[in-house]
Parts: C-alpha cells; sequence; structure tokens
C-alpha cells in the first residue's frame, strides 16, 4: 500500500515538479469522550509553513493544552486531541505554505460518549413502606437504552405496576418491601454501536424498629438498698440501638445506671424516691426510631417520724398521744393497748379526716395529714401502760411503742377473806397498784403490826404486795386486820378477814355406773368446802353386814367419777364417800347401794369338743370393756400424758394395754406400745406441733381384747424463739468455757494415768495402791504366779498337788449353810497305802492322769490364787463338777498302764491320780473312752446331809510320811472309772465358766462332786511335808 502511493506521489512529482499537496491521515476520525487521538498531516513538494487550523477557524498554537500540534520534519504535522469532548468535534484543516504556493486538506472529527454510568451507587438503602427510587444515571452518543433486571430475570412492569422507570432511566418501586431487597441489574445498551453494559446495584430495605417494654410499670421499694430493672425488646433492620432517657438526659453506665450490651436493660441502682418518673426507651436504626415510655413508680415503707412518751394523772380531764408517720403509698395509722385494736376498721385515711369514738367516748381517734392522735378522756390509772402505733401501707409497717405514765394513788386488791386453822400459817395478801410505789403498813386494833400483843405474826413486802403472816394460837388471832397503803398521790385502806375454817360438807353421790368387776361413782362437790380447798376424797365399800374398804383420791377442780376396782359381778355393794380438807375431814355421805353386772361371755363352738365336756371347757370367757381416756398437755406442748380408767374386767384380770396412735391426716399408725397392767398412764412426746392425733387404748385379758378407747387431741403451735435469746449469742460466757477446757484436760489426765495403772503397772493411781492402800497393781497376781511358775521350773521336785474328790449327790443343808470350800486351813486327806503306791507309779509316767473331757452338761471350773502362810508364791485351784448320767468307760486294751497295774485292793479304793506339773505345756493324748463321765457344776449352795465335817474330813499324816498327792472319796464300785480333771483346761480357765456339751451316756451314774486343788509345795515332794492351800 504504501509503495503504491509512493508511485503516485512520484508520478504527481514528476508531472507537477512545482505543485505542493497536502494530505490528513486518517481522512476522518471518531473519537469517544475522553479518549485521545492524533492526525498525520503530510506535504508533498517544498513547504516552508504547515499550519494547523480548529474548526473555529483559529489557528491551532503549540501551546494549548487539549490540542497538541508538532511538526516531526519539513514535510510532516502531527495534531493531537487529548481527552476529547464534544467541544472538540469539528472541522480541522491542515495548510501549506511555500511562499505564495499553498496546500490544503481537511479532517473531520466526530466526538460521540460511550456507555458510561455516572451515578449507580451501591448498595442503595431504602425504609419499608417508602416509594424508592433506584438511581442509574447513564450517559451515551447516542442515548442509550436501559433495561432493569432482579434476581436474573428482566422486571416486567406490566405485570407489578409498583416498579416503573422514570424519564430519567431510574427505577421506581412504590411501597418498597422488605421481600424487594437484593441485587438490581442496570443495563444500557446503544444499538448503533452494539455497545453493551451494565451495573449490580444492591437494594437494602431498612425496617423501622419495633419496641415493646416488658412491664409498662415498674415498682420499687425506696431506702432499702435495692435496685430496679427496666427493660424492653427491640427489633428492626439493621439491628436497632437502644438508649434510655429520662428527664431528657440520655443515661449511661455509671454509679447510678447500669446498661447491659445491647441496651435493653436498664437497672438503677439504690432506689430512690427521686428516681421515680418515666423513663424512655428509644430504639434507632437507619430506617428510623421508635420509643416506649416505661414508668417506674417508687413506693416508700413506711416509718413513723414522731411518737413520744406522755406522762398524766389520774382523773386529768385528757390526755392526747400523737404519731406521725411518713411513707408512700400513704400509710394509714392504728393504735392499739393491750389486746384493744381502736378504731379497727373505722380508722382514718389520710384524704380525708375521720374521727373514731368508743362506745363510751373516752377514747377519740383522729387522723389528718399523716398525724394520728389518740384522745384518752377522763384519765383512769387503768390507761397506763405501752400503746403501740402502727403505721402500714401495701407494701410493710413500722411500728413504736410509746408509754403512757400514770401517776395515781394506791388501789388495794386482793381476796378479803383468808381461811386457816389454829397451828396452821396463813397469808393474807395485800396487793397494792400504785404509781409512784407506795409504803404498806398493817394494823390490828389500830396498833401496826408486829406489835407486843402479836408476835406469831411476819410481813413479807414485795414490790406489788405485802403479805402478812399470820399463825392463830387461839381464837383472838382471828378477826379484821387493816392494810394502809401511802404515796404521793394519796392513801388507801382495805380491811381483810382472818376466818376460822372448817370440815367440809359431805359430797352427794349422785350416781353409781356398776360394771362387772369395777363402777364408777359419780358424785358431786360438797356445799361447803370448809374455807379451804378439798385436796381428797375417801371412798368406801363393802358388801352389806361386812366391813368397809375404803381408798383416798386426789381431788382436782375436774374430778367428779371416781372407779373403784376389784369388785365381783352380780353382787351388791354399798358405797359411800367423805371429803378431805387441810382442817379434816368430812362426814361419810349417806351409802348407796349397787349391784355389779353379770360377766359378759364369749362362747366358741368346735366340733372337736364332746358334748359332756362342752359346759367346762365354755366357762367363763369375758372381754374387758373400753377404757376410758383422758389427755393432759405436758410442759412443752407437742407431749401428751393420756390417763385411762379401767373399767369392766371381764371377769379375768388385764394382763398389759396396748396403746397406738397417729396424725389423724395420717394412714399409718405409730408402731403399738404395750404397758403393764398395774400402769394408768402413757407419755406421748415428740409429736408434731399443731397436728391432730388419734390414740387408742386397749386392755387385754387372758380371753381377749377389749373394744378400743379413743381419745383425740391436738398439740399446741409450735412456739417462736425469743429474739432476745436469739440475738443475745451463746449463753456460755468465757469463764464457762474455761472450766470446761480445764475439766476435759483434767479426765484426760485421769484417763492416761488409769491407763498407766493398769498396762504398765505405774502412775499416781500405783504409787497410791502401794503405798497407802498397801495393795498391789492389778499385775501382781499374774507376777506371784510368773514367780511361782519360775520356782517349779528350776526345782522340779516342787510340783503342785492335785487332789481329785468325788462324793455323792449332795443333800441340802439342814442348817441351811452352803457347802464348806478348801481354804488355806483346810489340810489334805490322809492317803491310804495303796492309794499312795499307786500314786507314786503313776508319778514316774508321762501320760496325764487327771482329765476333764467333754460332757454333755455344764462343767463349772473356778481357779483362785491366794497367798500362803508359808509360801509367797503358793497357788491354790479348785475345780467344782457335778457328773451328770452317762455311760461307764469301757475297758479298753490302749488304757493307762497305771490303771492295769494297780492291785486288787487298790480297786476297792478310790482311785488316786499322780501329781502333775502345771507349769509343763499341756500334751493332748487320745481319749480311748468315746463316751467319758460328764461333769456338771453346782451352782447353789448345798452341803451333804452329814454336814461339813462329813464332806471333808481332814486327817493329818504324820511327818515323814508322804504327801498325799490326790484322794477320791466314795463307792468305787459306782463308778469304776473316775473322771480325770485336766490340769491345763484349769489352767487356762482362769476363773471363767466352761460349758460344753457331748454325747450323752448309755447308763447312769450317780451325782458327785469332784474337787481338783492344785497346790505348789515349798518343800520337796519327797519329805512328805504336807502342803497347805
Amino acid at each position: 500500500m504504501l509503495q503504491i502511493r509512493d508511485i503516485i506521489w512520484r508520478l504527481l512529482f514528476i508531472g507537477c515538479a512545482a505543485a505542493i499537496q497536502v494530505e490528513i491521515t486518517p481522512t476522518q476520525g471518531e473519537i469517544s469522550v475522553g479518549e485521545s487521538k492524533f492526525f498525520l498531516c503530510e506535504v508533498v513538494g517544498d513547504a516552508k509553513d504547515i499550519d494547523w487550523y480548529a474548526p473555529s477557524g483559529e489557528k491551532i498554537l503549540p501551546n494549548r493544552p487539549d490540542i497538541f500540534v508538532s511538526r516531526s520534519d519539513e514535510t510532516t504535522s502531527t495534531l493531537t486531541i487529548y481527552h476529547a469532548n464534544v467541544d472538540s468535534a469539528g472541522i480541522y484543516k491542515c495548510v501549506a505554505k511555500n511562499g505564495d504556493k499553498e496546500a490544503q486538506a481537511t479532517v473531520q472529527v466526530k466526538i460521540f460518549q460511550k456507555i458510561t454510568f455516572e451515578s449507580a451507587p451501591s448498595p442503595q438503602e431504602f425504609s419499608e413502606g417508602d416509594d424508592a427510587e433506584i438511581v442509574c444515571d447513564v450517559i451515551s452518543s447516542p442515548p442509550p437504552t436501559l433495561i432493569w433486571k432482579h434476581k436474573g430475570s428482566k422486571i416486567q412492569f406490566a405485570k407489578d405496576v409498583r416498579f416503573k422507570i422514570l424519564d430519567n432511566g431510574h427505577l421506581q418501586i412504590r411501597s418498597i418491601k422488605k421481600t424487594d431487597e437484593g441485587m438490581y441489574n442496570c443495563e444500557a445498551r446503544v444499538m448503533a454501536r452494539g455497545e453493551i453494559d451494565f451495573r449490580m446495584i444492591k437494594v437494602v430495605v431498612n425496617v423501622l424498629p419495633t419496641i415493646r417494654a416488658r412491664q409498662s410499670e415498674v415498682n420499687a421499694t425506696a431506702d432499702v438498698g435495692s435496685s430496679a430493672l427496666l427493660a424492653c425488646d427491640a427489633d428492626g433492620f439493621p439491628e436497632p440501638t437502644v438508649t434510655w432517657a429520662h428527664n431528657n438526659v440520655v443515661l449511661e453506665t455509671g454509679d447510678k445506671y447500669s446498661l447491659n450490651e445491647d441496651g435493653s436493660e436498664l437497672v438503677i441502682k439504690d432506689v430512690a424516691k427521686v428516681d421515680e418518673g418515666e423513663y424512655t426507651c428509644i430504639a434507632k436504626n437507619k430506617a428510623g426510631e421508635k420509643a416506649e415510655e416505661v414508668s417506674l413508680n417508687v413506693f416508700v415503707q413506711p416509718k413513723i417520724t414522731y411518737l413520744n412518751n406522755q406522762t398524766a394523772a389520774e382523773f386529768d380531764e385528757q390526755v392526747t398521744l400523737t404519731c406521725e408517720a411518713s411513707g408512700d403509698p400513704t400509710p394509714t395509722i392504728s393504735w392499739s393497748f393491750e389486746n384493744r385494736v381502736f378504731a379497727e376498721g373505722q380508722q382514718a385515711s389520710w384524704t380525708r379526716p375521720d374521727t373514731y369514738e368508743s362506745l363510751d367516748r373516752n377514747i377519740v381517734v383522729r387522723s389528718h395529714a399523716r398525724v394520728s392522735s389518740l384522745t384518752l378522756k377522763n384519765v383512769q390509772f387503768t390507761y397506763a401502760g405501752q400503746y403501740l402505733c402502727t403505721a402500714g401501707n401495701s407494701i410493710g409497717q413500722d411500728d413504736q411503742h410509746m408509754y403512757l405514765e400514770v401517776r395515781y394513788s394506791p388501789k388495794i386488791q386482793g381476796p378479803v377473806a383468808t381461811y386457816t386453822w389454829e397451828g396452821n400459817a396463813a397469808n393474807i395478801s395485800c396487793e397494792v397498784e400504785a404509781h409512784p410505789g407506795a409504803s404498806v403498813l398493817w394494823f390490828r386494833d389500830g396498833l401496826q403490826l408486829p406489835s407486843a400483843n402479836m408476835t406469831n405474826t411476819k410481813i413479807y413486802n414485795t414490790p406489788t404486795a405485802s403479805h402478812l403472816e399470820v399463825t392463830p394460837d387461839s381464837q383472838y388471832e382471828f378477826g379484821s386486820y387493816n392494810c394502809t397503803a401511802t404515796n404521793a398521790m394519796g392513801t388507801e385502806s382495805k380491811e381483810f378477814l382472818l376466818i376460822q375454817a372448817d370440815v367440809p360438807s359431805s359430797p352427794e353421790i349422785q350416781g353409781v355406773e356398776p360394771f362387772s368387776s369395777t363402777a364408777v361413782v359419780v358424785f358431786g362437790e360438797p356445799d361447803s368446802m370448809g374455807g379451804v380447798p378439798i385436796i381428797r376424797y375417801r371412798v368406801e365399800w363393802r358388801l352389806p353386814g361386812q366391813q368397809w374398804t375404803g381408798r383416798e383420791y386426789d381431788a382436782d377442780d375436774a374430778t367428779s367419777r371416781i372407779t373403784i376396782a376389784g369388785l365381783k359381778p352380780e353382787t351388791t355393794y354399798e358405797v359411800k364417800m367423805s371429803a378431805i380438807n387441810g382442817k379434816g375431814e368430812s362426814e361419810s355421805c349417806p351409802a348407796s347401794t349397787f349391784k355389779t353386772e353379770p360377766v359378759r361371755y364369749s362362747f366358741t363352738i368346735s366340733s372337736a369338743i364332746p358334748p359332756t365336756l362342752a359346759a367346762t371347757t365354755l366357762a367363763r370367757k369375758g372381754e374387758p370393756s373400753a377404757p376410758k381416756l383422758e389427755v393432759k398437755v405436758q410442759k412443752g406442748g407437742n407431749s401428751l400424758k393420756v390417763n385411762w380408767i379401767k373399767q369392766d374386767d371381764g371377769g379375768s384380770p388385764i394382763m398389759y394395754y396396748l396403746v397406738r396412735y397417729k396424725a389423724r391426716h395420717a394412714s399409718h399408725w405409730k408402731p403399738e406400745i404395750r404397758i403393764p397392767n398395774a400402769s394408768e398412764y402413757v407419755v406421748l412426746s415428740g409429736l408434731d406441733w399443731n397436728t391432730e392425733y388419734e390414740v387408742h387404748v386397749v386392755a387385754v385379758n387372758q380371753q381377749g381384747k377389749s373394744e378400743p378407747g379413743t381419745v383425740s387431741f391436738r398439740t399446741a403451735t409450735e412456739p417462736t424463739t425469743v429474739p432476745d435469746a436469739v440475738d443475745g449469742g451463746s449463753g456460755l460466757g468465757t469463764g464457762a468455757i474455761v472450766g470446761i477446757l480445764i475439766v476435759v484436760f483434767f479426765l484426760l489426765l485421769v484417763g492416761v494415768d488409769v491407763t498407766c495403772y493398769f498396762l504398765n503397772k505405774c502412775g499416781l493411781l500405783m504409787c497410791i495402791a502401794v503405798n497407802f492402800c498397801g495393795k498391789a497393781g492389778p499385775g501382781a497376781k499374774s507376777k506371784d504366779i510368773e514367780e511361782g511358775k519360775a520356782a517349779f521350773t528350776k526345782d522340779e521336785s516342787k510340783e503342785p498337788i492335785v487332789e481329785v474328790r468325788t462324793e455323792e449327790e449332795p443333800v441340802p443343808n439342814q442348817e441351811g449353810g452352803g457347802p464348806t470350800e478348801p481354804n488355806e486351813t483346810t489340810p489334805l486327806t490322809e492317803p491310804e497305802p495303796a492309794a499312795a503306791a499307786a500314786a507314786a507309779a503313776a508319778a514316774d509316767t508321762d501320760s496325764p492322769v487327771v482329765n476333764l473331757l467333754p460332757s454333755a452338761a455344764t462343767n463349772s471350773v473356778t481357779e483362785s490364787f491366794s497367798a500362803a502362810h508359808g509360801s509367797p508364791a503358793s497357788e491354790s485351784t479348785t475345780l467344782t463338777t457335778s457328773p451328770t448320767k452317762a455311760a461307764p468307760p469301757k475297758s479298753s486294751p490302749q488304757s493307762d498302764p497305771v490303771a492295769q497295774s494297780s492291785s486288787p485292793t487298790a480297786s476297792t479304793q478310790p482311785d488316786v491320780g499322780p501329781l502333775v506339773d502345771l507349769s509343763d505345756p499341756p500334751k493332748v493324748l487320745p481319749v480311748s473312752d468315746p463316751a467319758p463321765p460328764v461333769s456338771e457344776p453346782i451352782s447353789s449352795p448345798s452341803a451333804n446331809a452329814r454336814g461339813p465335817q462329813s464332806q471333808r474330813e481332814p486327817v493329818r499324816a504324820p511327818d515323814g510320811a508322804q504327801s498325799k498327792d490326790s484322794q477320791v472319796d466314795g463307792a468305787s464300785e459306782e463308778s469304776p472309772n473316775a473322771p480325770c480333771t485336766d490340769p491345763t483346761t484349769a489352767a487356762q480357765t482362769d476363773g471363767k465358766t466352761v460349758k460344753d456339751d457331748s454325747t450323752k451316756g448309755e447308763t447312769e451314774v450317780k451325782n458327785a462332786t469332784a474337787e481338783v486343788k492344785t497346790v505348789p509345795s515349798e518343800a520337796p515332794q519327797a519329805n512328805g511335808n504336807e502342803s497347805k492351800a
């Protein structure tokens, strides 16, 4: 292309050598607004000047900022248009000159506007319900065509008339909704150029806050350190912020107020009356704000602000007590004195003054403007005391006491007549009420007491009374006595009478309710008490013509029935009564006659009883009648004493009573209580307070049970704790606590000392026992035993002597004495030659000779140690057994060789066992006899018919004779093999009773008593000296 152009220019240059030609490249130009573009002006021929001219015809100078002209060489010039705008459009001309030669060319520049979004902000926010106008400003040349889309679809304006495109291209949505929220597409198109562009616009629909208070009114109490919570809940989009305002002041978190994180809860601390009012909860977001009012009502507890004590004199015209109180709501004020409330139900209110008057018009209450007055007219001394002013409203009350002091002259009270008898002291009481306190004097016949004429009088004064004690010796002391009381307000006198008492009159028997074995006497009190109370009643009864039988019964205010017992069924009796007071006993009332009822029968016919025996078997069988019950409240209020009166016993003695009880509302009874027949009451304690109980009492004899006697009662209300006692703290002082600690420490020391005494044989108790009492410690006995054992161990010749003695069945002592036990002075029996030889032979063997085998009866083993006269280490052991029926031991080839070697003569003599050393450990050998004889202890003291001497006849052996080791008294033919005693068993029992059961024998043997006596001997056995226990 460029080559063709060069060829053309060359041809023209050749053809027109002297002509100038101008060409602009490009020949036309279209520039978008804001863009830049250049144009090249080329000159063919020699040109001295090349200039560009604007559409307005002005020459374009090189220094213009928007249009720049530059000449790169002699034949070309460049026109550059920067940031073209609409004014840049037009025809631009390039002129080339060389002297008078000139050539020019033009180019038309067109400026067009691309699609440009001048204003399409995102997001765009609107309030719900408003007419929203979504802004999308687009410019282009030619003007573009706008298309609106929502959620990817073209908006159908015909279907939803709320949508409309305005003349400026904006999208209007009337009454926009939250559902209209989302992304909108604003699309612009230029059909001539096929140009298209769009903008995504986010539409946000804000919702105006909604607000609601949790409580429109909040109540709080002032001046008690409490807090008030005000709360409101707000909704909206975006999430609204919540603030609180009071009196047009925004509240912030601080010492007085506290807000939570979202501001929905306002806490008002230490509520006071000034905090009362309206609080505004404000919720605000982009859509707007809403407010809600919350009322805080602050109530003030009543408080009595004025109440003073008053003083008045008796018979004053009137005295007024004033009480003022504050509080919100306005409190009402009432007055009370003792148990009386003034203006109850008619109390004046604060909004309208009102007046209350008592029936006698002596008490008037007036209330107005938070002040109440109590006016007491015609002041009396009984008006004195504490008055209570009570101010109350719906949230509480306050009360305070005030004291009305009434000064009055003495008032003497007390019983005028006092009864007594000669020799019995009586108190005449003169009770005086006075303020200020009065002094009291006693007079008799004008003479002040005590006087020389009346030495048998004494006067005792207390703050409220004066007591004159008179012990009459004769009729002269009876009569009138004057009591005179005096204080600053006046003097008062009163005469008192001391009257001679008399015995009461006879009581009147009003009726008798008979039963089979009891009767209830109903009587009336005597017409005359004799001046002093009845203390007892005497009831006497008898069979007609026989001696009277009587009993006295204590009297009380409720005594009007007395039950007599021990009567015979269907028997006629006479009964009379008398009353007893301090003076003496009245005459008996006329006797009343009654007849007891027959015994009630309860028959049980059984086919197993023969007809001939039925009358005997079905003899009198009667159940007792139900006892009558009375309840008395015990001290404390939740313990009760249930008394019962025995009625008809059915002809058979009462064996016992069955008592059961339960709370009335409970379904189960308490465990049944069994009471002996001699008891007449039961105490039920630990009951629930203020609860109604039901009690059933049933009498039981051999024939059966009676119908239950029932009674119901209610326990007292649980007492409240006295505040002063609670606030007073512990009742123990410092001194008491220190004393308790000292006692505990002393007891610990005593415990340690006692422990040392018994375990280690030392301590203070050990010293006292040894030095003062001459007694060894608890271990001395065992120590002596150990020493004796050691002596036997060192000298084997010293062996304990075991004496086995079998006696006939004991016969009770005719003299009443118990069996004679062996003691220190009881010598051992003289050994017989055969027995001695057998004993000597047995001593050399290793088998045990004495062995107590287990028996079917009870064996009693008693061991005692005592100091012998000649041996400090002596030891005495006594075993007492009583053989029961058992089979005689069978002979066996494995029997003791000593027994087999016994001579015929020894068989007729009592069996003798050898000496046994108790210090050696026990050896257990097999027992050949499967049915050994049994032993039974004799627990009751008894003696043989021959007396103590016949039981044990001591025979002293001559000096030099061998000491007898053991001897068995009794007929050998009745017990061929006498029971033996195991020394180890006796040593281990140590005074304890051992019981063992064994198989019974086949034949019977006579009961005998075996006594085993162990005596360690000081001298060697070879010397033959007798050892004493």
